[in-house]
This record gives structure tokens, C-alpha cells and sequence, in this order.
């Protein structure tokens, strides 16, 4: 048998757990009562303690954060048009087609992939009624101008904050920008509650309109007044939710080694663009993006040969969503140039709170050889 074959398999990610016990003491309350779903004890828990962790004043929590990004659409009765990126996850375009509406694909800026402001304006039409950007690796969006761009359009903001769970930007929590921001507790993010979601926002009246959405539109017994869907959080989901929300800032230190490893063996390499963080931005770590411009070997070379040694790094994203099968004839990626050049040439290399250090100087090591 070959090194190669002995080697250990590094994924992309993997979730973090709290200890198997803490999780299980979790569950005797809800075998005691019986109370499964519907808002139960630990989901009123979980959606204020997060209220408090995150800094917002309003907060749903949601089966998925891809159920809640489509109902915060659905709440707010969005029409037409609306401004997004096509260099993100699925999530974030089918939600605006599944609700009826066209998204409209702004390029991003090559500095840190998120949404190129100086590109938004032209986009507008008398059609359009939202702007839908995307916090993309953590990376947060420049918010004070896509705020005055709004303003003076009259179009809501809903943020894909999917990414930035616990981040703060000059002290404040990415869950108070725009009209809402939604977060994914999937279990590859930093922050988890096996599936999970919460849709943070401005406005009180939300709240109960949410609540009915993803109940249903059942309001009572007697009144359902919405077309609503069943995008409920369990109490099962809850009781991880909370466990996790114990160890977070310790599970971000943990990621934060891993990141400044990569950061400190792959300074100076050739042809790598590696991430950067932005002044008044406390990250989480979420992922460690490289891009591959000038490197000696192509993205898709070093992926195979990572691969090759069972290290197993995600071309994401790619390929851009404006490229997609589901949207072929609708959509192309040569209207977002950028973004496609950046989705042609990054991989996003393991990053996970456990992964060792030794493991990283592998990787590394790797790819100092491939350049």
C-alpha cells in the first residue's frame, strides 16, 4: 500500500459537536414532556438567546436558512425585480425564483467578492424592489453605501448573512443591517443546529407575519390568512442550538489558529491571493478561500492533486449561478465578468475548528510544492 493510499482523508469541513453527554442531558426534558415541534421551550429559548448573542432586537428562528430567506421575500411582498450576486450558493438566487421574482446578477469587486456597489445603480429599473446581497466567506458587504443606495431608491435590503454568524463590523453584529439578514445553522457552519435558520429584521410587525409563514399562514384555530409553508425549528434542533451556542467563541479560537496557520505558511507564495480582513470586522473564520492567479498550476490542477493525497478542498462557488443549468437561456456569466473570473480560479481550502495544525502544514506544504 502507497503513502497516498494511508493517508488520511481531510474534508472541506466538519461539524462541530459540544460533548456527546451535554447533548443527551439535552433530551430528557423533551422525552419528558412530549413536546416535539411548534415552538416548544427550547426553541423560545434558543430564539432569545440568540436575539442577545447576535445583538437584534427582532429574530424567527426556521427549519433552514434557505425557508428563511424564501418567507422573509414572501413577508416583505416583494414584486419584480431583484438585485443580487450570482457568486454565492444556490440558496440565494432560487429563493428570489421560487417566490416569482427575477434576480438581476451584479458583479462583485475583486477585493473581497462581495458585491460591487459601483455596479448596483445601473442595475436599477422601475421594477425593481429589493437588493439581496450576500456576506460571501465572512467577507461583509459595504452596508453604509448599499443603505443610501436604497434609501434613495425606496427598495428593501435583505442580507445573506449565511457566513458572518457572530461577526460584528465596528461593533455592531451583521444581524442589524438592512430591512433583514438571514443565517443558516446548517451543519457545516460555524455555528450550528444540524438544519437551522433565523431571519433577523427592523420591523416588529414582521414578527407574527413570520411566525404564520412558516406555519402555514395559520394565525389560529380559525384564521389562516397567509400561503404559508412549514418551515418550523424542532426542539431537537433547539437543544443542539444551544449547546453549541456555549462552546462558539471557543470553537472560534480554534478556527482562528487554523486560519493564521494557513495565512503565516502560504505568505509570500506565487500566484495566490489569500483572504484579508477587513478593519472593524471581528471574523469567524467561516472558510479560508484561495484564490489561484498566476500559480504555477491551474484551480483545477491543485485540486486534483490535493485530491490526490485525500485532501479535499470545494470549488466554491462554482460554477456561478448565472451559469446553471436550471437557468440556461435565462442567465450568462459574461455579464458578471469578475465574478466569473474569481469562481474559475478559487478553491476554499479545509477549515474546521479540530483540524490539527499539522494537518494545515501538510496542505501547505503541498502546495508550495505544486508552485
Amino acid at each position: 500500500m502507497s503513502a497516498k493510499e494511508t493517508e488520511k482523508p481531510i474534508l472541506v469541513t466538519r461539524s462541530s459537536l459540544p460533548p456527546f453527554e451535554e447533548f443527551t442531558e439535552m433530551l430528557k426534558p423533551i422525552w419528558e414532556s412530549g413536546w416535539l415541534t411548534n415552538m416548544g421551550d427550547y426553541h423560545k429559548e434558543l430564539e432569545q438567546k440568540l436575539r442577545e448573542y447576535l445583538g437584534a432586537d427582532r429574530l424567527v428562528l426556521f427549519t433552514n436558512g434557505h425557508m428563511a430567506l424564501e418567507m422573509v421575500i414572501q413577508a416583505l411582498e416583494l414584486t419584480g425585480e431583484v438585485i443580487t450576486t450570482p457568486f454565492t450558493f444556490a440558496s440565494t438566487t432560487h429563493a428570489i425564483v421560487r417566490n416569482g421574482l427575477t434576480p438581476v446578477f451584479c458583479d462583485i469587486n475583486p477585493r473581497d467578492y462581495t458585491m460591487d456597489v459601483d455596479k448596483i445603480e445601473a442595475l436599477i429599473t422601475e421594477k425593481t424592489s429589493a437588493i439581496l446581497p450576500v456576506h460571501v466567506y465572512g467577507n461583509i458587504c459595504d452596508v453604509e453605501r448599499i443603505e443610501a443606495i436604497a434609501r434613495r431608491h425606496n427598495l428593501k435590503v435583505i442580507y445573506d448573512a449565511a457566513h458572518t454568524f457572530g461577526e460584528t463590523y465596528n461593533g455592531v453584529g451583521t444581524a442589524c443591517f438592512g430591512d433583514a439578514s438571514i443565517f443558516s445553522f446548517h451543519a457545516t457552519k460555524v455555528y450550528h443546529t444540524i438544519e437551522g435558520g433565523a431571519v433577523a429584521f427592523r420591523e416588529a410587525w414582521m414578527e407574527h407575519r413570520l411566525n404564520c409563514l412558516k406555519n402555514f399562514g395559520i394565525v389560529d384555530q380559525d384564521h389562516v390568512v397567509w400561503v404559508g409553508g412549514n418551515a418550523k425549528m424542532n426542539e431537537f434542533q433547539a437543544a443542539m442550538g444551544l449547546c453549541n451556542l456555549r462552546h462558539l467563541e471557543d470553537e472560534i479560537t480554534k478556527r482562528r489558529r487554523v486560519a493564521e496557520r494557513y495565512l503565516e505558511n502560504l505568505d509570500g507564495v506565487k500566484g495566490l491571493k489569500l483572504p484579508e480582513y477587513r478593519p472593524g470586522v471581528k471574523p469567524n473564520y467561516a472558510y479560508f478561500p484561495v484564490v489561484f492567479d498566476g500559480f504555477a498550476r491551474t484551480r483545477d490542477q491543485v485540486f486534483d492533486g490535493l485530491g490526490a493525497h485525500q485532501i479535499h478542498p470545494r470549488k466554491y462557488f462554482y460554477p456561478l449561478i448565472n451559469d446553471f443549468q436550471c437557468y440556461e437561456g435565462r442567465f450568462s456569466s459574461k455579464d458578471t465578468p469578475v465574478a466569473k473570473y474569481i469562481a474559475d480560479r478559487v478553491l476554499t481550502l479545509p477549515l474546521y475548528a479540530d483540524l490539527a495544525l499539522e494537518d494545515v502544514d501538510r496542505i501547505c506544504g503541498l502546495l508550495r510544492e505544486m508552485g
